[in-house]
C-alpha cells in the first residue's frame, strides 16, 4: 500500500467489498474486442480496462492488425532494436484499436523442439531471450500500454499444459527458465501472466514461492499478476499465493460469443461448446468465477485478508493510472500502417536465416524461377492459436518472388496444402474452389524446365498441440527430393516454428530458415533471394536430428509421465546439451550464413563485463555479421555447461571495411544459482570465445 499513489489510495477507502471483487476479475467486453475484460466502477469514475493477445500482433476481435513475424524469427535477427521498434508500434495499434493491455512478449524458453508454441518464444538461451524480453517490454511500455510477459513459469510444452508438473530444480529455474522475466520486470513489466502448469507440485496460479516471495517481493514487481486464460485453480490459494487477477472470469461460451463464433454450430475439431471434451492440451473451463462471490466469501471468513484484496486492487489501479486511463491522458495511438508494414517486412527479412549456400545466392535479377510448394499461394502469417489475427496487409511466399524477378517465375503447388490448426475453430481451409488441384508432375516439370528452382515447405504447429515429429508433414520431403533430382540449383525455404529435419540437406544448393514471415512473407522472402538484404539472421535455436535433443529418449523427461515432466537435463538445454555430448547438430545454436565474408581480427578486454571485437568485410558487398562471446569457467564440473553465450552485436559491415563492436557480457556467465547461498560469483580467470556460432570460435581472450 505505501507505493500507491494518494488517488489511488483514495479510491480505495470508496470501494466496496464487493467493488473491489469486481475489478480483480474478468468480464463479458461489451465492445467483444478484448480477450480480457474489466468493467471498472463507474460510480467512482474507474474505467473499464480491456487486455488483446499478442505477441505477433494486436488481436482485437475482427479488427485487423499488422501481423509482425513469428517471436523466433524476430530473435533471429540478435537486433533486440528491433523488439523495441516493434513492442511500440504494437503500443500504437493497442490504442488505436481501444486495448489497454497485450498479452505478451511470450517468454517460455524453448527447451522442448516439439513444443507447439516455440514460434511464440525467443530462444532456447536465457541471455538471447532476456535481451529481447527487456526491448519489447520497453517498447510496449513506451505507448503507454501495459506489458504482460507470459508465462510464468516453465511453459514450455503444450502437451497436458494446464495438469502437467514440472519437475525441476532451483538452479535450472533460475539459471535458465527465469532470467527472461527477471528482464521484464526490471524493464518496467505492468503484468505478468501465469502459466497453466505447476511446478514442483504447485500450480502456478497458486505458486506462493515463485509469485510472491520471487516475482513480487525479490525482484519487486509491483505490477498484477493475471492468470492464463481459465487457469485459476482455486480461490483462497490463488488468491493469498500471489494471483491479483483472474481471467477470464467467465464461462468458456460468453468468452467465445464476444468473439461472434456460435458455439452451437462448433463441429468435432472446435473447443468451444461448453458440453464439448476438453483436449488435453487446453484448460478446463469450469476454472472460472474463482475470484467473484467465492472470493467475497473467502475474505469475509477470515480465509483471505482484506488486504490482499487491496494489493491486488491496487496493483490493477496504479497500471491504469500510469497509462493514462483515469486523466484521459493516453493518446488514442495510430495504426501507421505503411510504416508498421516496413517494420514487419525488415523484421521478417532480417530474421531470414541462410543455412547453406553453394554460391547461388543472390539471384539475379533476371533470373527465370520456379516458385515451388503447397503454400507458395499464401502468406504464413503465424501459427494457430491466440496469436491469430486478421492481417492488415498480406503478400503471398510466390506473389513476392514474381514481382521482384525480371525473368519468368512459374508457380505450383505439388501437392495438396499443409492443414493448419485452427484455435478457434477446426482446422483452416485455404482450398480456393477455382485452384487447381496440385500436381507433383507439374511442379516437377516446372522445376526441370527452369534456371532455379525455389521450394516453399513448412510446418502447421499450434497452440494446445505439440508437434508429432520434426520431419515435415506430408509429402514435403518427397517434393524437395523430386525437385532437386531434375534441378542442380534447388533452393528450399523452410517456414517453421523451430527445428526440422533435412533429410535432403546434402542434395540441394541452398537452404534458408525464414521461421513464420508474417504478412510481408512474399517481399521480405524475395529481398533476401535476390540480394537486397543480407541474410543477417542467426539460428537463436538448435537444429538437430529428433534423437538427439536433450528431451528425447524417455518419456520422462517429454512430454512426462503419470502427470509429470522431469527437467533431467538441468541446465543442459539447446546448444549446452550439444556442447556436453558427443552428438553433432545439423545446425548449431547461433550458425548463420551471410553474402559478405568475414574476417575475425582482434578481441580486447575493455573491462570485466565487456570485450571489444573487430571484424573486417573482406568481399565486395556489404554485409550483416551477429558477433556472439561466450564465456567458459576456469573449471567445469558434471553440473556446469562447458560454456555460456554472455553476450552480442548485430553488426553491419560495408564492403572492405572493418568495425568494431562492443560486446557487453551477462553477470549469468559469471555467476551459479546455489539453492542453499543464492547466487554465487564465480572465480576467474575466464576464457571468452568469440565467434559465428556456438561451434565456431574464431578468437579467444582471457578475463
Amino acid at each position: 500500500m505505501a507505493i500507491a499513489s494518494t488517488a489511488v489510495r483514495e479510491l480505495l477507502q470508496e470501494l466496496t467489498l464487493e467493488e473491489k471483487v469486481q475489478l480483480v476479475n474478468g468480464a463479458v467486453d461489451p465492445e467483444g474486442t478484448a480477450t480480457g475484460y474489466v468493467p471498472g466502477v463507474e460510480r467512482l469514475g474507474i474505467p473499464e480496462f480491456r487486455l488483446a493477445d499478442g505477441p505477433m500482433g494486436v488481436r482485437a476481435g475482427e479488427k485487423q492488425a499488422t501481423a509482425f513475424p513469428a517471436s523466433i524469427a524476430l530473435s533471429a535477427t540478435f537486433d533486440p532494436k528491433l523488439a523495441r521498434k516493434q513492442g511500440a508500434a504494437m503500443g500504437r495499434e493497442a490504442k488505436a484499436r481501444n486495448q489497454d493491455a497485450v498479452l505478451g512478449p511470450g517468454l517460455n524458453l524453448i527447451r522442448a523442439p516439439h513444443c507447439g508454441r516455440n514460434f511464440e518464444y525467443y530462444s532456447e538461451d536465457p541471455v538471447v531471450t532476456s535481451a529481447f524480453a527487456e526491448e519489447a517490454v520497453s517498447g510496449l511500455q513506451s505507448e503507454n500500454v501495459v506489458a504482460t510477459p507470459k508465462h510464468y513459469v516453465a511453459n514450455n510444452q503444450e502437451t497436458k499444459r494446464a495438469s502437467i508438473d514440472v519437475d525441476v530444480s532451483e538452479r535450472a529455474l533460475r539459471e535458465c527458465y527465469l532470467p527472461g522475466f527477471k528482464a521484464a520486470v526490471d524493464a518496467g513489466a505492468g503484468s505478468v501472466m501465469t502459466a497453466y502448469n505447476s511446478v514442483n507440485g504447485d500450480f502456478m496460479s497458486d505458486h506462493r514461492q515463485l509469485v510472491t516471495d520471487v516475482l513480487k517481493d525479490e525482484w519487486g514487481f509491483e505490477g498484477y499478476v493475471v492468470s492464463d486464460w481459465f487457469g485459476t485453480v482455486s480461490t483462497v490459494g490463488a488468491a493469498n499465493g500471489g494471483l491479483d487477477l483472474e481471467m477470464p472470469g467467465i464461462t468458456r461460451e460468453e468468452l467465445w460469443k464476444m468473439f461472434g463464433m456460435d458455439v452451437d454450430d462448433a463441429d468435432d475439431g472446435q473447443v468451444l461448446a461448453e458440453t464439448a471434451e476438453v483436449p488435453e492440451g487446453m484448460p478446463d473451463p469450469s476454472n472460472t468465477e474463482q475470484f467473484t462471490e467465492p472470493l467475497v466469501d473467502a475474505v469475509r471468513s477470515g480465509a483471505i485478508p482484506e488486504e490482499r484484496v487491496d494489493d491486488m486492487v491496487v496493483r490493477i489501479l496504479r497500471q491504469m493510472k500510469r497509462i493514462g486511463l483515469f486523466d484521459d491522458s493516453r493518446d488514442d495511438g495510430q495504426i501507421k500502417d505503411a510504416n508498421h508494414r516496413t517494420l514487419a517486412e525488415t523484421i521478417a527479412a532480417r530474421g531470414t536465416v541462410l543455412l547453406k549456400n553453394e554460391d547461388i545466392l543472390p539471384l539475379d535479377d533476371d533470373a527465370d524461377i520456379a516458385v515451388l510448394g503447397p503454400g507458395v499461394r499464401e502468406a504464413k502469417t503465424g501459427g494457430g492459436g491466440s496469436s491469430e489475427l486478421e492481417p492488415l496487409h498480406v503478400v503471398a511466399t510466390a506473389d513476392g518472388i514474381r514481382e521482384r524477378t525480371t525473368g519468368d517465375a512459374t508457380v505450383e503447388r505439388g501437392i495438396p496444402e499443409i492443414e493448419q490448426i485452427s484455435f478457434f475453430g477446426g482446422n483452416e481451409d485455404d482450398e480456393d474452389d477455382a485452384e487447381p488441384e496440385p500436381s507433383l508432375d507439374a511442379a516437377i516439370d516446372a522445376a526441370a524446365n527452369t534456371e532455379v528452382a525455389i521450394v516453399v515447405v513448412q510446418d502447421a504447429a499450434t497452440e494446445a498441440k505439440d508437434r508429432e515429429s520434426l520431419r515435415l508433414p506430408g509429402q514435403q520431403d518427397k517434393l524437395v527430393e523430386e525437385v532437386a533430382a531434375v534441378n542442380d540449383n534447388t533452393v528450399v525455404v523452410v517456414q517453421s516454428s523451430g527445428p526440422v529435419e533435412m533429410p535432403w540437406k546434402a542434395d540441394v544448393s541452398a537452404v534458408l530458415e525464414s521461421w513464420y514471415p508474417g504478412q510481408s512473407d512474399g517481399d521480405a522472402l524475395a529481398s533476401v533471394l535476390f540480394g537486397d538484404v543480407d541474410a543477417g539472421g542467426r539460428l537463436p535455436v538448435t537444429f538437430a536430428r529428433e534423437d538427439d535433443y536433450p528431451t528425447a529418449g524417455s518419456d520422462t523427461t517429454f512430454p512426462g509421465e503419470d502427470g509429470e515432466v522431469q527437467y533431467a537435463e538441468g541446465l543442459f538445454v539447446g546448444y549446452r546439451h550439444f556442447d556436453a555430448t558427443d552428438a553433432d547438430p545439423i545446425y548449431p545454436f547461433g550458425h548463420g550464413l551471410s553474402y559478405a565474408d568475414f574476417a575475425y581480427r582482434s578481441v580486447e578486454v575493455v573491462d570485466e563485463r565487456q570485450v571489444q571485437v573487430t571484424v573486417e568485410n573482406t568481399s565486395d558487398c556489404d554485409g550483416r555479421e551477429v558477433v556472439q562471446a561466450y564465456v567458459r569457467a576456469p573449471e567445469t564440473d558434471d553440473d556446469r555447461p562447458i560454456r555460456e553465450l554472455a553476450g552480442f552485436e548485430s553488426v553491419r559491415a560495408p564492403a572492405g571495411e572493418s568495425v568494431t563492436v562492443a560486446i557487453e557480457l551477462d553477470d549469468l556467465a559469471f555467476s551459479r544459482y546455489d539453492e542453499t547461498e543464492g547466487w554465487i560469483n564465480l572465480d576467474g580467470p575466464f576464457e571468452v570465445e568469440v565467434g559465428r556460432s556456438a561451434q565456431d570460435v574464431r578468437l579467444g581472450t582471457t578475463l
